[in-house]
């Protein structure tokens, strides 16, 4: 990695509001770090993973990923599915492909606490992500020198 990092940001935007605020607080960490960023968006919280995996393996070059999204638990079983799925398959691409990604999905029992958790003048958990996977670009950077 040369100069500024250069990261994707993998967004399901599914509850919109709530993931143009996590954005904003993607973008605000970024920006201040001086970084650059590609947007993109899934349907789902569950085609993420797969949308980190196409761009490991495509011509683009990124230092690290940002995934935001959220689930709001609903009456079934589907929110211990996306839940559990999501962060699984991100936790493997992370190991498995040594990369650095900053998990932003929102895992909620109701709207309130995404919407506490999106906002950047409550719990920026978008900025959160942001500085994660700013850290282990520069971590993984640090330990390759």
């Amino acid at each position: 990695m040369a100069g500024a990092p250069h990261l994707l940001v993998v967004d399901a935007p599914y509850y919109t509001e709530i993931s143009n605020n996590l954005m904003d607080g993607v973008k605000a960490v970024l920006n201040q770090a001086g970084a650059t960023h590609d947007y993109i968006t899934v349907p789902g919280v569950l085609e993420i993973p797969a949308a980190v995996s196409m761009a490991i393996n495509s011509d683009k070059n990124y230092d690290g990923y940002i995934v935001i999204g959220c689930v709001i638990r609903g009456e079934t079983t589907h929110y211990e599915i996306v839940s559990n799925e999501s962060a699984r398959a991100i936790m493997d691409l992370s190991v498995n492909y040594n990369l650095a990604i900053g998990n932003g999905i929102q895992t909620v029992e109701n709207e309130a606490q995404a919407w506490a958790r999106a906002k950047v003048c409550e719990k920026n958990k978008g900025g959160g992500a942001a500085q994660a996977a700013l850290e282990m670009i520069a971590l993984k950077k640090s330990l390759n020198s």
